[in-house]
């Protein structure tokens, strides 16, 4: 009889407290949207582009954009696309997202414009390494960095929308 009760009591428990997280939001603001942050790749930095080059072919990457001789290059294989950056460009490997691309860079017709994606991560309390002129209507680039400091790149080629 005593398990029947304790039984009662925490599914009595347990749908309650369900009930307070659903009728609060679950801690999260119920307007709040997801970001559109754009197409994903991840840059990596490396020390000899063409042994770099070489070695994600053999993994089936193909080079899809970029110039060796510049030293970038832009290689896909499948759904996953990597950028390859020797020299200053980047000093460490960084998640990039491309807004108004889609994945064989072709601009969308509508797309979230990265200073407003700066404006909204801004507004939930996050702290940007670099800012985007928000009067600008070009290209441009915002960069954050998570709590284990790897940089986040927001990197978008295509004038606003």
């Amino acid at each position: 009889m005593i398990r029947i009760i304790t039984c009662v009591a925490a599914c009595f428990l347990g749908g309650w407290a369900s009930m307070q997280t659903a009728s609060s939001g679950g801690g999260q603001d119920k307007k709040e949207v997801p970001v559109r942050l754009g197409n994903f790749s991840v840059s990596l930095t490396v020390k000899d582009i063409a042994a770099s080059r070489a070695f994600y072919e053999k993994l089936g990457f193909k080079q899809v954009a970029g110039n060796a001789a510049q030293n970038w290059l832009i290689l896909q294989n499948d759904s996953s696309t990597i950028g390859l950056f020797q020299g200053p460009t980047l000093k460490k490997n960084t998640l990039t997202y491309n807004p108004g691309w889609d994945r064989q860079m072709k601009t969308l017709p509508q797309f979230d414009d990265v200073r407003d994606i700066q404006k909204e991560l801004k507004s939930r309390g996050l702290t940007l390494a670099l800012e985007a002129d928000p009067a600008s209507t070009g290209p441009a680039s915002i960069m954050l960095t998570d709590p284990d400091g790897n940089p986040i790149l927001i990197d978008q080629h295509v004038p606003c929308p």
